[in-house]
């Protein structure tokens, strides 16, 4: 059984490659999910398990205590590890950094439903939330569209994002923190949304049409990122159906009438599997990543093949 770090994941992914094995696996016969949570918004236990014929099995398992950013800054506020199972001998074949792969397949779950939901000419990019998974998104998205000529970076502690924003900027990228969320979400052709949020960011009467809006953060009922008035007016798209509509950003507007179950008019199997899927200019388009486990065992299996190939 191999132990696989962070540093190691890290050092054998790029975006390219990512993309490419998340896009493959989309193109097959869809997984065997489900979730686990047990706890409340002080503390929880996680888990997400996927079996996945033909390919293998795994199980995160994550231990979120948010009160450790105050607390115990040293800590992060969820720890975490992927537990990879050898799919024909059913054996525990590796158990990967959690974090690190979380932030990779995350990302790379909105960048491949960004490049058919986004504008190809989309040129300002707001990214919401300080953390890993929101840096990663902040760099899928650039590597997708190209063209962003701006990147303005939100958070209700905005010290959290100063050496990101530097480290941009000395990328020559034009990158700047912002404390008018609000102005912000007028002025974005993408907003990215990756907090632990539990009442609504971004404001539906402030998008601008033509926006795709991209949803992360919010993974429990009590979670919310954006307002109902949003989810009313734009084009819904989800990874997993069942896992957005138990998000507090669907299912609020569900049980208050405003949206069916039948208003996801996609899934990412079926993005990347129909070029049905078309956006018109004037769209508002809006993706719930909701997550699942077979995205975390696609790019494990990624990393083990890469690690295999480098040493070899």
């Amino acid at each position: 059984m191999k132990i696989v770090t962070a540093e190691q994941i890290n050092a054998v992914l790029d975006w390219t490659g990512v993309l490419e094995a998340l896009r493959h696996a989309h193109l097959g016969a869809r997984p065997r999910i489900d979730d686990y949570f047990l706890g409340d918004s002080e503390y929880g236990l996680f888990s997400r398990g996927v079996i996945l014929p033909g390919v293998g099995a795994g199980v995160k398992i994550a231990s979120i205590f948010p009160g450790n950013l105050s607390a115990t800054p040293s800590l992060p506020a969820e720890q975490a590890a992927f537990v990879v199972v050898d799919e024909h001998t059913k054996a525990i074949s590796a158990i990967c950094d959690g974090p690190a792969i979380t932030a990779w397949k995350t990302a790379g779950d909105s960048a491949l439903a960004g490049e058919r939901l986004s504008r190809q000419d989309s040129s300002v990019l707001l990214v919401l939330g300080a953390g890993l998974v929101a840096r990663a998104l902040t760099e899928a998205y650039l590597h997708i569209r190209p063209g962003i000529r701006q990147v303005l970076l939100w958070n209700r502690t905005s010290k959290k994002l100063e050496t990101f924003v530097a480290q941009l900027q000395a990328r020559g990228i034009d990158a700047t923190l912002v404390v008018n969320l609000d102005a912000a979400v007028g002025r974005a052709d993408i907003i990215v949304s990756a907090t632990a949020s539990s009442v609504a960011l971004v404001k539906g009467q402030l998008v601008r049409p033509g926006t795709h809006v991209d949803l992360v953060g919010g993974f429990r009922p009590d979670m919310r990122e954006a307002d109902a008035q949003l989810v009313a007016r734009a084009r819904l798209y989800a990874d997993d159906r069942e896992g957005a509509l138990n998000s507090g950003d669907l299912q609020g507007p569900l049980q208050e009438g405003l949206i069916s179950e039948d208003s996801i008019q996609a899934d990412l199997f079926e993005i990347c599997q129909s070029s049905a899927v078309l956006r018109q200019p004037e769209d508002i388009t809006l993706y719930k990543n909701a997550g699942g486990a077979h995205l975390d065992l696609t790019v494990c299996q990624y990393v083990l093949k890469q690690l295999a190939l480098k040493a070899s």
